[in-house]
């Protein structure tokens, strides 16, 4: 589901995907909902690609994004809450335990409850994969 929600460099907010073009990628913002192009010169990063530095295995960002959701209720966050830098070592310890303080930056934490934020006001209300589909992955792999 976050394969297809996009951050580029460069310009704020997130990006849907909408379709493929040669040397761009027409995207929608999940904040005004205008579309634009992206160039093949902009960075363009999907966070389905993007996990969070913890002290064993990294964390895919939809498990942060999930733990947030069921920490708050699926409701946005106020970031006025979370200006200092104790606040939001506060904030992270609470979804993610384990993250590594000394390469997860304030900024990234930040990051996190904006992007957590675009997400839920855009109406994504779940960021795991149905475990369904691993299940039936599994099946087929089990029939060959």
């Amino acid at each position: 589901m976050l394969k297809e929600v996009l951050c580029i460099s460069g310009k704020p907010g997130l990006y849907k995907l909408i379709s493929y073009g040669k040397n761009l990628v027409i995207v929608e913002s999940l904040v005004d909902h205008k579309r634009q192009p992206a160039h093949s010169r902009d960075k363009i990063i999907s966070l389905g690609d993007v996990a969070i530095y913890t002290t064993g295995d990294d964390v895919p960002l939809s498990n942060v994004f999930q733990s947030i959701l069921e920490k708050y209720d699926g409701k946005a966050i106020d970031s006025a809450n979370y200006k200092t830098a104790e606040a939001l070592d506060e904030f992270f310890k609470g979804v993610l335990p384990n993250y590594d303080v000394d390469r997860v930056y304030k900024t990234d934490i930040k990051k996190v409850i904006n992007w957590y934020n675009i997400l839920v006001n855009a109406g994504y209300t779940t960021f795991k994969e149905e475990e369904k589909n691993e299940a039936d992955s599994q099946d087929r792999q089990d029939a060959k």
